[in-house]
């Protein structure tokens, strides 16, 4: 058995677990930083790392305790090194480091990105290689074909927003608070999804990549015009994103034949009605879907405890002297993309 501690700070969740190589999960614990974000309607970067230092010690303690286990019992130790708000990467990492130095285990500095893309993995240990993965969330809309461990060619990315960026924008724009995902999914359920015509970026279009900055700027105009009812508005861009998704990932599927499944991941994964439209789509064409639960796709330590399992297996340690990074692509082959705000 190979046993792995998981530490994850690269945003405003902050968290730890411990996970076995047969997928058992020992012990878990997540603390959410809503409370102190919320008057600014999103994520304060020097906050949340303040935050990071405050609470990582007692949950790495806790999952200890739970799993009756001591730091000697492990057989490594995860952390994500990046990409994320370099501040709390930096606590995260570094607090890895310093218990593997101490208890003279090995480091694994996993991208956190890989801890999306193989957590469905640790979910369904009847997914295989190579899997086609819609990685989407605050920071990251992208297309991968998950051909194992450390290998992932990139199919598209956004060339500016993300779609979880669009979410937490409309959430603002509605006064619906912070996180906004939940929240405008939450209202979207009593509006009309076609009430409100907005756009849906390059659907259709050859170009193989997402756009969102163009509708976040259509709801930010319809917002101001206070004509629209904000269910109904909350309602059409939900569905908008899900349109753009579901084309965009049309395409990919087209693309990759050898797909053994459709995967999805990341925290927008967590909404219901782009898994039951993703879902559809899969079912189009004949392959499977799957998604991880929803606690599974939002930032936690098991993804990232899971990552340093399959690492670990393929001999993938790193020295104490690897470094944080706000920017760490997947696939550091894949030609560059147009636009300034691209997220590789």
């Amino acid at each position: 058995m190979t046993l792995i501690l998981g530490l994850e700070s690269s945003c405003d969740e902050t968290a730890a677990a411990l996970v076995d190589n047969g997928r058992r999960i020992w012990a878990q614990r997540v603390s959410g930083q809503e409370v102190d974000h919320a008057p600014y309607g999103g994520v304060v970067p020097e906050i949340a790392a303040r935050a990071h230092v405050d609470r990582l010690t007692p949950l790495i303690e806790d999952v200890f305790a739970e799993a009756g286990v001591k730091l000697a019992d492990i057989d490594a130790i995860a952390a994500t090194a990046g990409p994320g708000l370099i501040g709390g990467v930096m606590v995260g990492l570094v607090t890895g480091k310093a218990l593997a130095h101490a208890a003279g285990k090995p480091l694994i500095a996993v991208n956190h990105l890989e801890g999306h893309a193989l957590s469905p993995r640790l979910a369904d240990p009847d997914l295989r290689f190579p899997y086609l993965l819609l990685l989407v969330s605050g920071g990251h809309c992208q297309l991968l074909l998950v051909r194992g461990v450390d290998d992932y060619r990139r199919l598209a990315t956004t060339i500016d927003d993300a779609a979880g960026e669009a979410f937490d924008k409309t959430a603002k724009l509605l006064g619906l608070g912070y996180p906004g995902g939940p929240a405008v999914e939450h209202l979207a359920r009593e509006g009309d999804p076609t009430a409100v015509p907005l756009p849906r970026p390059l659907l259709g279009s050859g170009e193989p990549h997402f756009s969102f900055a163009g509708l976040k700027s259509a709801v930010a105009r319809a917002a101001s015009e206070a004509v629209h009812r904000p269910a109904d508005l909350a309602a059409s861009f939900q569905q908008a994103v899900i349109d753009c998704l579901v084309d965009r990932s049309r395409r990919a599927l087209n693309a990759c034949p050898q797909a053994t499944a459709f995967v999805v991941a990341g925290g927008v994964a967590a909404n219901e009605p782009i898994r039951a439209a993703l879902t559809a789509l899969a079912a189009n064409f004949d392959k499977p879907f799957v998604a991880p639960p929803l606690w599974l796709c939002t930032d936690n330590g098991a993804m990232i405890a899971w990552a340093g399992v399959e690492r670990f297996a393929a001999g993938l340690i790193d020295d104490l002297d690897v470094a944080a990074r706000p920017r760490w692509p997947l696939d550091p082959s894949a030609e560059a993309v147009r636009g300034a705000g691209v997220k590789a």
